[in-house]
């Protein structure tokens, strides 16, 4: 090292001391003895108010199960981890705080949706199916009834004004009411958003409007604890004013936290769909073997019993019926034959049968005869002229083009395994919502990082001649700007990879919807399938099939069970008894 470099290397270590030495200014101080606020999700735990950490260390010791715990605000997170190096770990996350002294309300409040608190038992169960799409831990409905009314915690909601949907949802906690903190700080915790909320802006206003909560409670600041690369939240952050300060957090060694303490994964590159089934095989232990992460194939081995997957694709899928799902117009006389609906098909490949066909139908849908994930397909097309381009289109996906009648309805996906219908949900097209001040370009790109965000890069709304052909239909450009609350549908299309989002249904379905999936399963005889249909309603008899998925995406539809039931068709012996014994008494039904 030169000589001239030592006072500069002296100079930095002193700033690094100086910074760790104000860890401990930056926490508050005082009040109740070994705090603790009950939040549903598990306890936050205020370790500045234990008096040794020892004491803290028993505390986070005593978390109940499928809870997680946070000890907030620790001073020596290193003497702390000293106790019990097996059992905690140091947060990777980041501690962010708003000085509510200076916070400014916004000029503008955004349109489409209100923010208010969580006041039924659906806001809950709502705020719980948010949760599960996000990979968080579920609140028990009970907890947030009973919370409503209290003092210390504060649970608010996003609701669209015209669907009544809850969109997102944000907790807080007063910490003078909850361990009589003499700095009145408060924090954030649980900010979420549903992936299928098409407003813009709804995170943002979860977290003003618990910013100006807390500032009429006449609380100091308010924190918040962020994944140190959630680089996303933390721009939203530092643009609303927070600002990062070096307060730790610790949290217990569980299955719920495995992610953040054992390091990146072998297997990280696998998508959201192979993740899920892996993560459920590793709960009940079979082994999982990576073949090719990137492309998400894997084998899974227990006992004598070894079965390859790509995602939900499996050597259970024989190569016939895999061709069968591959072409279109198989699968449609595959299905027919069984008994299903399928809309009516032109046979003919001419411009002049394509006219002929759109006058006698009104409406037609156009799709590569071979094909996934939406590509080349274009949906209620009545202009001949518009028929033509996107026959030109398909076919750059494959030579030979289906068009049918548009049967005009909603988009139905029934996930089939083991010829019993696990999940079904409503795949909406992909839609913004104007605000009055942003172009439809712009909103699109909002909405579309949200989808990539919410499903590991699998859904994003591509900006393409398809795209806008939907906005002239609709009378706009990309360029326009909408006025407030106008809702622009800017694909056709429901599949999740052009934007589309997804609603569970599966409470809802009507017994002829089902069976109409597992009719179709079965003719194709296919154990693991994705099965689409229009429907006028999730809840009405009336549908047409679409087509049939072989590698449906599991990850698309919790809460339900889908990754259970796909690990108890490969490996029965996996499932706990009482399982299998009702499983069996079912099937003998």
């Amino acid at each position: 090292m030169a000589e001239s470099d030592i006072p500069k290397r002296r100079a930095a270590q002193a700033h690094r001391l100086k910074r760790l030495h104000s860890a401990a200014a930056q926490a508050p101080r005082g009040g109740a003895a070994d705090a603790l606020v009950d939040c549903g999700w598990g306890r936050l735990i205020f370790a500045h108010t234990f008096e040794s950490d020892e004491k803290l260390a028993e505390a986070l010791r005593a978390e109940g199960p499928d809870r997680r715990d946070i000890a907030f605000y620790v001073r020596d997170p290193h003497v702390l981890l000293a106790h019990a190096p097996q059992e905690l770990f140091l947060d990777p996350s980041h501690t962010y705080r708003l000085d509510l002294s200076t916070y400014r309300a916004a000029s503008r409040r955004r349109k489409g949706f209100q923010v208010r608190r969580l006041s039924t038992r659906s806001d809950a169960e709502a705020v719980n199916a948010i949760y599960a799409q996000r990979r968080m831990v579920p609140v028990p409905p009970d907890f947030f009834w009973s919370a409503r009314d209290g003092r210390t915690l504060t649970v608010l909601v996003a609701e669209d004004d015209e669907t009544g949907e809850i969109l997102g949802s944000v907790m807080g906690v007063d910490h003078a009411r909850g361990f009589d903190d003499p700095e009145r700080g408060s924090s954030l915790w649980c900010l979420a958003v549903a992936p299928q909320a098409p407003h813009a802006g709804v995170g943002e206003s979860l977290l003003r409007r618990l910013a100006e909560h807390f500032k009429a409670r006449g609380a100091g600041f308010m924190d918040l604890s962020v994944m140190h690369d959630n680089d996303q939240a933390i721009a939203l952050y530092e643009k609303l004013g927070f600002r990062r300060v070096p307060v730790f957090a610790v949290k217990r060694r569980n299955v719920i936290n495995e992610k953040l303490y054992t390091g990146p994964a072998a297997d990280e590159a696998l998508n959201p769909y192979a993740r899920l089934i892996v993560d459920e095989a590793r709960r009940r232990g079979i082994m999982v073997e990576m073949i090719d992460a990137e492309g998400g194939l894997f084998r899974l081995t227990q006992g004598g019993r070894s079965v390859r997957c790509r995602e939900s694709l499996t050597d259970l899928t024989t190569a016939v019926s895999l061709s069968i799902c591959d072409d279109k117009r198989a699968t449609r006389r595959v299905v027919e034959a069984a008994g299903v609906r399928v809309p009516a098909l032109l046979k003919e490949d001419s411009a002049e049968a394509r006219a002929d066909f759109l006058a006698r139908h009104g409406s037609v849908v156009v799709k590569p005869a071979r094909g996934e994930q939406g590509r080349g397909v274009a949906v209620g097309l009545t202009d001949a002229d518009e028929v033509e381009a996107a026959v030109a289109a398909a076919r750059a996906h494959c030579a030979d083009v289906v068009v049918e009648e548009c049967f005009e309805g909603q988009d139905l996906r029934l996930v089939v395994i083991d010829y019993r219908v696990v999940a079904a949900a409503l795949r909406r097209p992909a839609r913004v919502v104007g605000d009055g001040r942003t172009s439809v370009r712009d909103l699109i790109a909002v909405q579309s990082r949200r989808r990539a965000a919410a499903t590991g890069g699998e859904s994003r709304i591509p900006l393409d001649e398809e795209t806008e052909r939907c906005l002239r239909a609709a009378g706009y450009g990309l360029d326009d700007v909408p006025d407030v609350g106008a809702e622009i549908t800017v694909r056709k299309t429901a599949n999740l990879h052009t934007g589309g989002t997804i609603h569970d249904v599966t409470a809802e379905t009507h017994p002829a919807l089902i069976e109409a999936a597992v009719k179709a399963a079965r003719a194709i005889e296919i154990p693991v399938t994705g099965i689409d249909l229009m429907v006028k309603s999730p809840r009405a008899p009336e549908h047409v099939f679409i087509e049939a998925n072989e590698r449906p995406g599991l990850a698309n539809h919790e809460p339900q069970p889908t990754a259970e039931r796909f690990v108890d068709l490969l490996f029965p012996l996996s499932m706990p008894q009482a399982a299998r014994a009702a499983q069996r008494k079912g099937k003998s039904v």
